[in-house]
């Protein structure tokens, strides 16, 4: 089991592939295996990275340290651990919030940065989508909070068309589950997030993605993104959800495949 020991404990990563890397850097579940629909193509090309986040899945459990900083900083040093000078880096929702921070404070240890389904700063509708999920999850439990993640994520007609597939995914997501301490943190993390002074700084080369049905984090957060950070560039999808990554894998990856290849490092 491949982990990397930080001063707050291990870990844990995946690595497939050669080439150039690629760290791919998941969302609020903090699982590595989100990811799979793009380890399996981008690892032809590229030197693919994914990890659990901090108290999540195989890496070590702690019930601190859940900012979106000190999240950022975990990359950082496994980045440093696995002896990787420069990486395009691919965020997803709070990943993406990662992104933001790396490509603000550490521009010479990217290539490019990939915003999939990220955000600005809370607003109104956000803190209120957000404070209801951790209400679920207090009030109510993992189980129920599992489940409607599954309806938060990924748009209804998915939803119906692959039910049995989604429940086998909550029965996987709910024998993983964090204590509820940490998905709660994790949540009140998130909430605290906000560079968007910052984004104008930004000077990595950057692809933001969103989609149109995006209930989570609706595409005018992508368009705000895309605005304030100078030169970037946008791909709205019309349907994908928020789990866009897996619902729409073949578009999200035909996107942002040709993007990082162009700002490869020769």
């Amino acid at each position: 089991m491949p982990r990397i020991v930080t001063g707050e404990g291990a870990l844990y990563y995946e690595r497939q592939g050669v080439g150039f890397p690629v760290l791919f850097v998941t969302g609020l579940s903090g699982f590595a295996s989100f990811w799979h629909e793009q380890v399996a193509a981008f690892s032809r090309k590229f030197d693919v990275i994914t990890h659990d986040h901090r108290g999540i899945g195989q890496s070590d459990p702690t019930l601190s340290g859940f900012t979106v900083d000190r999240m950022a900083a975990d990359v950082i040093g496994l980045m440093d651990a696995l002896e990787i000078e420069r990486a395009h880096i691919v965020g997803h929702s709070t990943g993406g919030a990662i992104a933001q921070i790396l490509a603000i404070e550490h521009p010479k240890r990217l290539a490019s940065v990939v915003l999939s389904a990220s955000w600005t700063k809370p607003d109104a509708y956000f803190r209120r989508l957000f404070n209801f999920r951790k209400d679920i999850l207090l009030r109510l439990g993992p189980s129920a909070y599992v489940q409607a993640n599954t309806m938060y994520l990924y748009p209804s007609w998915f939803v119906a068309r692959n039910n049995e597939r989604l429940r086998q995914l909550e029965a996987q997501h709910l024998a993983v589950f964090p204590p509820t301490e940490i998905a709660a943190s994790r949540i009140d993390a998130i909430l605290a997030f906000d560079r968007t002074e910052q984004l104008s700084r930004i000077k990595t080369p950057t692809l933001v993605v969103g989609a149109e049905d995006d209930i989570i984090t609706p595409a005018y957060f992508s368009e705000e993104l895309a605005r304030l950070i100078p030169g970037a560039e946008i791909k709205i999808f019309p349907r994908g959800g928020h789990a866009l990554t897996q619902v729409r894998a073949r578009e999200f990856n035909q996107a942002v495949l040709p993007f990082i290849a162009s700002h490869t490092p020769e």
